[in-house]
């Protein structure tokens, strides 16, 4: 297995290289940095209201565009989950659009201590925004950050993975469909240096990736002087507590694990489950898990896509082989596999795991479900804050009741009770992610917009005159 060479666009269904990559060049970024500077206090000054009918006329154009699916499908090899990212997308315009004149809207003015003052607060957007997304859900992520950025009125400049940069241009298309929009939010093409040349031309800049090039680009931010605003990776456990419904466990779990091939940062990545249940639980998510077919011959054949980057394909097979050396066993799948060019993982169930495997303190990002038995609830808590990440984790038990008190002792920024995953579908619940999966304000509930303003506190003495005491 090799990686695919820099700079070229590869098929991820057949390992073909289809084009070059076409990066933005320097002067071209610096001169799209501008234009959009240019154009926000317009844009700043339309009411949230009219910004928000501007994205629901978006919303309307990605309803009808077929092209912007296509290029999904193209870029990642899968296409349920392309399906849902445009779903998505549109969710969260719609949310936006709905929530963000009564979060923006000024409040009453307000007696200060000091006698004849008041305050007026108000909110003033960042001019220009950066967002930098990865290439496991390209448009999703891509606008996760970017929508609440221009609902809140910031220009933003966005420069998605060169993985999967074919959505660029009909995503390109949709925006120029809605002129006002058009005028504050560009997509470019472009590479790491590309991403790393933005991060000096913006105010404020959301990223999303692997923790390598997260710290990189909160150091650029640093220096640039500029708040960061950084999601990064995950090592998300599950807890299976014994009297829990298995088989609803073993599902929401094995959907948890390989929805997009595992390739998500809230991917379950390993799962304890306390001794009574280990068995049956291992056995149930077995039998699931191989019933779960390869998305082939076409995209919409079954539910397990390709992975998507070829370097992420060699970390996965690093994994297992790590794994199968320190004692681990497959009770199902077991290996990336190369077909028709492409590379495949089927889902695969580990037992025999311990924490001296980087498949249970690594992200593997593949659909790798590693099982491990625990003595008791304090037990899985202990192994699952045992971790360098903290994004989000899972919780089952015999009532909600017992598994909220659990899920209460992790070390995550969201914990699903009874399911895995929600985060991905609710965006509502305000978070941030513990150690090394994250830094900054919350991405997810009313609190995201703020991320992308500044806080103005506007002070006015309505005294006769001023006490000169302290004038």
């Amino acid at each position: 297995m090799t990686h695919a060479a820099a700079g070229v666009v590869r098929d991820p269904r057949t390992g073909k290289v289809e084009r070059e990559l076409r990066p933005v060049g320097a002067e071209e970024l610096r001169r799209t940095a501008g234009r959009l500077r240019e154009a926000q206090p317009g844009w700043a000054a339309r009411s949230a209201e009219a910004r928000g009918a501007a994205l629901l006329a978006w919303r309307d154009v990605l309803a009808e565009d077929r092209a912007l699916l296509d290029a999904l499908v193209a870029d990642t090899g899968r296409y349920t989950e392309s399906v849902m990212e445009v779903r998505g997308v549109a969710g969260m315009l719609e949310r936006w659009a709905a929530q963000a004149p009564a979060l923006l809207a000024p409040g009453e003015p307000r007696a200060a201590a000091l006698p004849g003052v008041e305050i007026h607060q108000a909110l003033v957007p960042y001019q220009l925004t950066g967002v930098i997304s990865p290439w496991n859900f390209p448009l999703l992520l891509g606008l996760i950050d970017a929508i609440p950025a221009l609902a809140a009125g910031s220009a933003v400049l966005a420069k998605p993975s060169e993985v999967t940069p074919r959505f660029i241009e009909p995503l390109m298309a949709t925006v120029r469909r809605v002129p006002e929009l058009a005028e504050v939010l560009a997509v470019v093409e472009g590479g790491g240096e590309c991403g790393a040349e933005l991060v000096g031309l913006v105010d404020a800049v959301a990223f999303t990736g692997s923790v390598p090039t997260g710290r990189a680009v909160g150091a650029a931010a640093a220096a640039a002087f500029i708040p960061a605003f950084l999601e990064l990776g995950g090592k998300d456990p599950a807890i299976v507590l014994a009297g829990a419904d298995l088989d609803r466990a073993a599902s929401a779990i094995l959907w948890g694990a390989t929805a997009n091939a595992g390739q998500s940062c809230l991917s379950i990545e390993r799962v304890y489950v306390e001794e009574p249940a280990f068995e049956e639980f291992v056995e149930l998510v077995t039998a699931k898990a191989r019933r779960i077919r390869l998305a082939r011959p076409g995209p919409a054949d079954g539910q397990l896509g390709p992975l998507i980057d070829p370097a992420q394909a060699v970390v996965v097979e690093r994994h297992l082989q790590d794994a199968y050396a320190k004692g681990a066993v497959a009770r199902c799948g077991g290996a990336v596999e190369t077909l028709d060019g492409g590379l495949w993982c089927r889902p695969t169930v580990l037992t025999g795991v311990h924490h001296g495997m980087l498949v249970m303190t690594e992200e593997t990002f593949g659909p790798i479900v590693p099982v491990m038995p625990v003595r008791d609830a304090g037990h899985a808590v202990e192994l699952a804050n045992d971790s360098a990440f903290g994004l989000s984790a899972a919780v089952f038990g015999p009532d909600p009741e017992l598994a909220l008190e659990v899920a209460g002792r992790l070390r995550a920024g969201a914990v699903s009770v009874g399911d895995a995953g929600l985060t991905a579908f609710v965006h509502e619940g305000t978070k941030n992610s513990f150690n090394l999966s994250g830094l900054g304000g919350s991405r997810m509930g009313p609190a995201s917009l703020f991320r992308f303003v500044r806080h103005q506190a506007r002070l006015v003495n309505r005294s006769a005159a001023p006490d000169p005491w302290w004038h």
